[in-house]
């Protein structure tokens, strides 16, 4: 893979007097082996930006209550002053950081090829299968682990749009 993307041209004064508009240039090499496991491969792009994006954003949406803890959630009170005036409460831009913080955390467990080996541990046995026998599992915390990457997915998803600075 090889992708170059260059900056948003600045030149627009081009278009008012000349009625041209510059494009950003972009470039992208997709190879074979890129797409064998996509979605780690995008992984390993996505992450960076997002961390990126957390520390240089300018803003933040709009963040649904169903998609935070009830910690960040705005009190009925706060809601109603939202929708009044506009005003935001406290916790308007620490909801949507939870809310990059569970995507970047999700991507980067994404990246990491051994994560379920966090849940299982061997011991070397010349009698076992493979010369390995499992001694301890966590199902549990495996499966409560795979289920906070698929919610960071999912928030990946749902705020893909509100992914500006």
């Amino acid at each position: 893979m090889k992708v170059k993307i260059g900056g948003y041209p600045d030149y627009y004064w081009l278009d008012k007097l000349f009625g041209w508009k510059p494009k950003q240039k972009i470039s992208v090499r997709i190879d074979k082996h890129d797409t064998w496991s996509m979605d780690h491969t995008l992984a390993h792009i996505i992450t960076p930006m997002l961390v990126q994006l957390k520390e240089t954003k300018h803003g933040s949406p709009n963040v649904d209550d169903a998609d935070i803890p009830k910690e960040l959630r705005m009190s009925k009170k706060q809601l109603t002053a939202y929708i009044k005036t506009g005003d935001t409460d406290d916790n308007f831009f620490k909801r949507w950081d939870w809310i990059l913080d569970e995507m970047i955390w999700a991507f980067n467990q994404k990246c990491r090829d051994d994560w379920e080996g966090d849940f299982y541990e061997y011991e070397a046995d010349d009698t076992a299968r493979f010369g390995l026998k499992l001694v301890w599992e966590d199902r549990e915390g495996q499966k409560a682990h795979r289920e906070r990457m698929t919610n960071g997915f999912r928030l990946f998803g749902k705020y893909y749009e509100n992914l500006w600075d």
